[in-house]
């Protein structure tokens, strides 16, 4: 095993979607990521592969039928002599998969067997449009690599220690019973990574650490975590339940939609307009890119100032609600697209969060921009942290530990060294 851990294993982490694979190959336990790539339009009449690494950019556009077809081109690309990423497929030690619903059963991290798949396949039906990518890029790289073990790292298992309180729906109970329609929650790998890594950035210790986590992306969500779980989350039973999102509605009056359906609109109708239309575009009637509003805004265009008055305020309401539950916060993390690169959305938010102990450093935010750090005062109880996530390593974190029995104790020791 030390002969293993310090020649070092190189993990292929694989995120399907309906049309597309994104990859990336992570050196364990370095946490180096060597080399990634994207696979883009699979199913359409012209597909393309772009692959970067140290050793250059590799691209080619070519008709991709399916995702087994795809991943024979991740092959290629990945031990391209010219640009490759590897040497040999034989240097792959294992492969992690982004699965985004294991339901009630995962909360944790698994070896991916035959019973592993049947639920991937069973919970299908409370993600139609993200199971069964996973499930085909998970039976493609079964196909191309059957010597090796695969892991799934489920985007709800880290809410599986939300207690009753905080998951369950007041909907009669056998609606729970019958179809387990509960609050799952998502982003969970991302709170999980950018959590534990604040607590490193603080040199604190998760037992008595709590931390409101912002994954602020086209996708949002808030999540509260206390010694190291997940006790609450903006997002529910779908990715559609919580904050205002790029195109998605957040909370609604389900009223509405009884409204709406009474003069005429269909379920199809419903469900494209509050996952599509919604959020930030909608309401602005512009973009669902941060951006485009925050130029249109600084124009004089009022549905854009709106749309980002919105969608702070309401990020701003799960925070106070979190803190309220927790009662100690001692970390508020930003984390996504918008989270680390959303320097004003960042101060919108954190405007009117002194009465709880949030202050912060309006100076310092702007001059941090991007980077990991800390933007809140010196006199500030609770830290402001901007931590960029990174689901690929704590995936390949994942594999490492279960396939290679690398130890809790071993993970810290590398998380502080890699500040």
């Amino acid at each position: 095993m030390e002969a293993e851990t310090s020649a070092g294993k190189d993990i292929l982490i694989l995120n399907c979607g309906s049309s597309s694979l994104k990859y990336d190959v992570i050196r364990m336990p370095h946490r180096m990521s060597l080399g990634k790539g994207l696979v883009e339009r699979i199913g359409e009449k012209m597909g393309k592969l772009t692959q970067t690494s140290d050793r250059g950019k590799y691209q080619v556009e070519t008709p991709i039928a399916n995702h087994k077809e795809a991943m024979n081109l991740v092959t290629r690309a990945l031990t391209n002599p010219d640009s490759g990423i590897l040497h040999s497929l034989d240097e792959i030690g294992g492969i992690g998969h982004r699965v985004v619903h294991g339901g009630d059963k995962y909360s944790q991290s698994v070896v991916i067997d035959d019973d592993v798949i049947a639920a991937v396949e069973k919970f299908s039906e409370l993600a139609p449009l993200h199971n069964p990518p996973n499930l085909t890029g998970i039976r493609a790289a079964g196909e191309l690599f059957p010597h090796l073990k695969q892991v799934a790292v489920f985007d709800t298992a880290f809410h599986q220690t939300m207690p009753p309180a905080a998951y369950l729906y007041a909907v009669p109970r056998e609606l729970y019973e019958k179809f387990k329609i509960r609050r799952y929650g998502f982003h969970g790998t991302s709170h999980r990574y950018v959590s534990s890594r604040a607590v490193s950035l603080l040199k604190r210790s998760p037992e008595n650490t709590n931390v409101i986590s912002c994954h602020l992306g086209n996708g949002a969500s808030v999540t509260a975590i206390s010694h190291g779980q997940s006790i609450d989350t903006s997002m529910g039973f779908t990715p559609l339940e919580g904050v205002m999102m790029g195109t998605r509605c957040g909370d609604l009056d389900p009223a509405i939609l009884l409204y709406l359906m009474e003069r005429g609109y269909s379920a199809k109708d419903l469900n494209t307009m509050l996952n599509k239309k919604s959020g930030l575009l909608g309401l602005s009637g512009i973009s669902n890119d941060l951006r485009d509003l925050e130029t249109a805004a600084e124009q004089g265009n009022v549905h854009a100032q709106e749309a980002l008055d919105v969608y702070a305020y309401r990020i701003r309401r799960y925070i106070g609600a979190y803190a309220a539950n927790l009662v100690k916060v001692d970390a508020l993390v930003f984390t996504g697209g918008i989270g680390q690169h959303g320097v004003k959305m960042r101060e919108r938010i954190c405007h009117r969060l002194e009465n709880i102990g949030i202050f912060m450093d309006f100076n310092l935010n702007k001059s941090m921009g991007s980077q990991e750090g800390l933007v809140s005062e010196k006199y500030s109880p609770v830290s402001i942290a901007v931590i960029p996530t990174n689901e690929e390593l704590q995936i390949a974190i994942d594999v490492y530990s279960l396939l290679f029995g690398e130890t809790l104790e071993f993970r810290r020791r590398q998380s502080d060294v890699t500040l």
